[in-house]
């Protein structure tokens, strides 16, 4: 990467080292919370999305711009976490749209990478809000139009775009009261701006030792795939198969397997572990790999892709780019071993595929070619848990998956896909039971081609609501619309400690404090008499609850909460009061009235 141009690997060392900058900073943006909470985790989400976006790109053997910000918009998309993490996966995929075609960026292809992005971010938030991330991207990428348009070269045009985002992150405040009264700025935004800060450093400081470095790594690429490099990367290269390839009991043999690919194909990637295997490889004859692959193990996320097809185009959906990583998850619906997803993509060849192909509704895929998959019910719903506690009241309402997550532990994109993808089921309802997975859950909504209904459940007791709603005789949309409504009707606390002193409001808070929080009306009740703040939080809420459920978390034990409860009692004679252990980290109670 010089001054005036860069080509793939100098994009690839400046998102490594903006990666490396927010890492030093993620401290700094999860301090940034409006609420004195343990948990804030906006900067432990987007660095986890970046270090999956890094992962991803460093696997790439093509040297081209294009396809090092295709493999960060993928390795981004699937690795998405937080709220803060996917408004940022769909920036880099923006980018990578308008970055599409192109072996070598110059400051106006930059700028206008930056723009793409500022708008397929938008697009994404269903109601966006400024003040946010979105504000900071967005005046961001004008500055580097500005530069643009006044000839300038890469370094000043991200110069540019690194001012505009500073500037736009000191201004949020007075864009959003509830960051005014906090005392801090977007954390979301303050992420982006040390993502963009640490390009820079490295534009600027890089040095000769560091260019031949690079020049090194990509020499070393070419002898690895010589067929590969001797064609112009717009030139393109057959095609590119991807899948995730699964033992079928015995362990899969990593070097027999990448030296078999070797010989039918070039730029060959195989990564993961006797269990499960990520394959990429490029040949003219995919059939091949994709037979290699069935001879072996169950294959799943199968994509072919026509390298020489693609680029002219710039692609409208990126998901179908790459194979993900799985998850674990529990209940019902886990075993899917054998039944692969097929997805041929934007670009895709005509594969015959022997095995089961992944449908929109049961009986189909995007592939004309593909088997249809065979489902065992017609509605499955898959519930994020935050504690084993939760989980286990989850299984026993007869989800067909859980997937484990929450607060500073936000499942990925992938994650839930992995989820909606592993079950059998002609439709699925997909609960994420915190308001910063309800976006993740969405995103993976739109990925996959099952008919995925997202209700957005802001807690593991508006979920437990939800599915009381259900109703197994209706269709999906149906009951996400009937199951919102049931959730919302319950009202819900959680109760834990501040971490700092804040002001929300009119009120001050002090560190080590209680504090109980309300979904839609934010703080409630904070003290130094924890019993007294849950008390008042109860008076605050709408009368006429006849039930309530205290569901106990870390830093509560059995005894702790029959002593909240009998004061419960005794607040309010007659009233029903239950006590369940949830197990969720960071909220010592999670209280529902209904």
């Amino acid at each position: 990467m010089t001054r005036r141009a860069g080509d793939g690997a100098g994009l690839l060392a400046a998102f490594r080292a903006a990666a490396e900058n927010l890492a030093a900073n993620v401290d700094e943006i999860n301090a940034l919370n409006v609420f004195p909470v343990p948990d804030g985790d906006t900067g432990s989400n987007m660095l986890a999305t970046v270090r999956a976006a890094l992962a991803e790109a460093e696997t790439v053997a093509d040297p081209s711009a294009d396809r090092i910000a295709q493999a960060i918009s993928f390795g981004a998309l699937m690795g998405a976490r937080g709220n803060s993490g996917v408004i940022a996966s769909q920036i880099f995929r923006g980018m990578s749209e308008g970055l599409g075609g192109k072996h070598r960026f110059t400051g106006p292809d930059l700028a206008h990478a930056l723009t793409q992005g500022t708008a397929t971010a938008y697009k994404a938030v269903v109601k966006p809000v400024e003040g946010t991330i979105l504000t900071v991207v967005r005046e961001s990428s004008a500055a580097a139009v500005v530069a643009s348009d006044a000839g300038g070269d890469l370094e000043e045009v991200l110069t540019a775009a690194v001012e505009g985002a500073r500037q736009a992150v000191a201004k949020t405040p007075s864009m959003l009261p509830i960051l005014r009264d906090a005392g801090v700025v977007d954390a979301g935004g303050q992420g982006l701006y040390r993502l963009l800060e640490g390009a820079l450093a490295y534009l600027r400081t890089r040095s000769a030792a560091a260019t031949e470095s690079a020049a090194a790594i990509v020499g070393s690429q070419a002898q690895a795939a010589p067929s590969r490099q001797a064609v112009p990367a717009d030139e393109g290269f057959g095609y590119e198969t991807m899948f995730l390839l699964h033992s079928r009991g015995g362990p899969l043999d990593i070097e027999s397997l990448r030296a078999a690919l070797e010989k039918i194909g070039e730029s060959v990637l195989v990564a993961g572990d006797a269990r499960a295997v990520k394959v990429h490889v490029h040949n003219e004859h995919p059939d091949r790999v994709i037979a290699l692959g069935l001879s072996l193990g169950a294959l799943t996320r199968i994509t072919v892709e026509n390298l020489d097809a693609q680029s002219n185009e710039v692609r409208e959906k990126q998901a179908a780019d790459a194979v993900g990583a799985p998850i674990e998850v529990h209940g019902r619906g886990k075993h899917h071993e054998g039944r692969p997803h097929v997805d041929l993509g934007t670009y895709g060849a005509e594969v015959d595929v022997a095995p089961s192909g992944g449908g929109s509704n049961g009986t189909g895929s995007k592939g004309s070619n593909a088997v249809p998959l065979v489902a065992t019910v017609p509605l499955a719903v898959v519930a994020v848990a935050a504690g084993d506690g939760l989980a286990r009241i989850f299984d026993s309402y007869g989800v067909a998956a859980v997937v484990h997550g929450g607060q500073t532990n936000n499942p990925s994109t992938g994650e839930l896909l992995d989820a909606v993808e592993g079950i059998l089921a002609d439709e699925v309802l997909l609960l994420p039971n915190n308001p910063n997975v309800i976006l993740a859950a969405r995103q993976a909504s739109e990925l996959t081609t099952r008919r995925v209904r997202v209700v957005p459940t802001r807690n593991a007791a508006e979920g437990f609501a939800a599915l009381l709603a259900l109703d197994p005789d209706r269709d999906a949309t149906t009951n996400a619309e009937v199951m919102t409504l049931a959730g919302r009707a319950v009202q819900t606390l959680q109760v834990t400690e501040a971490v700092r002193d804040a002001t929300i409001g009119d009120r001050k808070v002090k560190r080590g404090q209680t504090i109980v929080l309300d979904p839609d009306d934010g703080l409630l009740a904070a003290g130094n008499d924890r019993m007294k703040a849950v008390l008042s939080a109860l008076e605050a809420l709408e009368p006429g609850f006849e039930l309530i459920t205290i569901y106990y978390g870390a830093g509560a034990d059995l005894p702790e909460a029959e002593g909240v409860a009998r004061r419960v009692r005794e607040w309010r004679p007659g009233l029903d009061v239950e006590i369940v252990q949830g197990g969720q980290p960071h909220y010592r109670y999670l209280i529902a009235a209904e």
